[in-house]
């Protein structure tokens, strides 16, 4: 029996929950950002539309892998995952999963070796990651936060051989604020993370308000960064642009960094779970923009 149109439709919204698409839309945002710092311009229509499909569909099977691994933790969270909810099945994030990273990996072998490798490794980096990976004290946040720098350094590839010292900058301000959104995440997702797993993350091993410190931290590294990038970094010195939607992101880290730690309460963690997601995004648009200048 065919599928009606409903029916059909309502599975692809459970695959794009699964495979968390915003996430690849920011990725993209990165990728394009790159590409206009290091050469001033975006390549071929051809190889533009291969440069943004590996990061899309690599973070797509990421994401439905990590899911799969994660069922009991999520259920445990109360997480209405579509995974948990029933939606989609486990065999089904499988193939979503290897058909998502082979579309990835086979789209930058045609751009060149160097964007291959770089997809080839994350690829089989982040399977690594949601077997195991995540397990390991920091190791797991810190792979994280490398991905969400990672279509940087593949954008700056992309159009060059040599890694652009602005895009070494924007890539550490990126990770280190993605870096403390993890462990963030460690701290919202504790209870899930101890009894199911068992996981030796960072607030179990320095506590809760320590690791929310640390957080904190790394926000404000990332901000002072973002405020070099303003004063003498181009594209981005004295961008007007730049300048009110990077304050608008700084602005709104300071207030999940320091919530984190002064509140210190579940129902903050969760009202803010997107905030700081809204804030990155913030700033990949702000990147954008200045690179368009």
């Amino acid at each position: 029996m065919l599928s009606s149109p409903t029916s059909s439709v309502s599975k692809l919204i459970e695959i794009l929950k699964l495979t968390r698409i915003e996430h690849s839309a920011m990725l993209v945002i990165a990728v394009v950002a790159a590409e206009l710092i290091t050469a001033g311009r975006l390549p071929s229509p051809g190889i533009f539309a291969l440069s943004i499909i590996t990061p899309i569909f690599i973070s797509m099977g990421a994401f439905a892998i990590n899911d799969y691994f994660d069922i009991k933790v999520d259920r445990a969270n109360k997480k209405s995952r579509p995974l948990v909810t029933g939606a989609l099945t486990s065999s089904e994030a499988l193939w979503i999963t290897l058909v998502c990273m082979a579309i990835g990996v086979v789209a930058s072998l045609f751009i060149n070796i160097y964007c291959f490798a770089i997809a080839l490794f994350f690829a089989l980096m982040s399977l690594l990651y949601s077997y195991r990976l995540k397990e390991l004290l920091f190791w797991g946040n810190a792979y994280i936060a490398l991905s969400m720098v990672i279509p940087f350094v593949y954008g700056d590839y992309v159009m060059s051989t040599l890694l652009g010292g602005s895009i070494v900058l924007v890539s550490v301000m990126i990770f280190a604020s993605g870096l403390a959104r993890e462990i963030h995440g460690t701290i919202r997702d504790y209870r899930g993370d101890i009894k199911v797993r068992n996981a030796r993350t960072v607030p179990k091993v320095i506590g809760i308000r320590s690791a929310a410190i640390f957080s904190l931290l790394l926000y404000l590294v990332a901000i002072v960064i973002s405020a070099y990038l303003f004063l003498y970094v181009k594209p981005f010195a004295f961008n007007l642009v730049y300048a009110i939607l990077v304050g608008i992101t700084d602005l709104l880290l300071i207030y999940v960094g320091v919530g984190y730690v002064a509140i210190g309460k579940q129902k903050f963690y969760e009202s803010t779970r997107n905030v700081s997601l809204a804030a990155m995004g913030i700033a990949l648009i702000a990147v954008l923009l200045s690179a368009l200048a």
